[in-house]
């Protein structure tokens, strides 16, 4: 009876954990490096004052696995002073990643530049 207990709880760890980490393999990355990115031609105006450009990239696609071209587009900031961090791909341990793009705060002159103690 206490071998059943021990393999059932057992069995219910690994059915739990089993599918966090098929997650984490998939997500992990790409073995083959993105191509250069697109050079793309903002010829519009923003639709409204205040958008800003944010560039294209390459995402992996799993179905055809190759890399395809995300087109740019103007976005609005979701609050005043944010600004957008590109997403890019870096390549760690034989993989490629991908750090998606992030709306951040944007930091006041003081936090960039400490001052100088006297």
């Amino acid at each position: 009876m206490q071998n059943l207990l021990k393999f059932a709880f057992v069995a219910g760890i690994l059915m739990t954990a089993a599918p966090s980490f098929g997650q984490l393999y998939i997500g992990l990355g790409v073995r083959i490096g993105p191509p250069p990115p697109r050079r793309e031609v903002v010829t519009a105006k923003p639709p409204h004052p205040g958008w800003i450009w944010i560039d294209g990239y390459y995402k992996w696609a799993r179905r055809p696995h190759r890399y395809v071209w995300v087109r740019g587009y103007w976005a609005h900031p979701p609050r005043p002073h944010a600004v957008w961090v590109a997403g890019r791909w870096e390549q760690r341990h034989g993989e490629w990643i991908y750090n998606e793009g992030r709306w951040e705060d944007e930091h006041p002159q003081a936090e960039q530049h400490p001052r100088k103690r006297h």
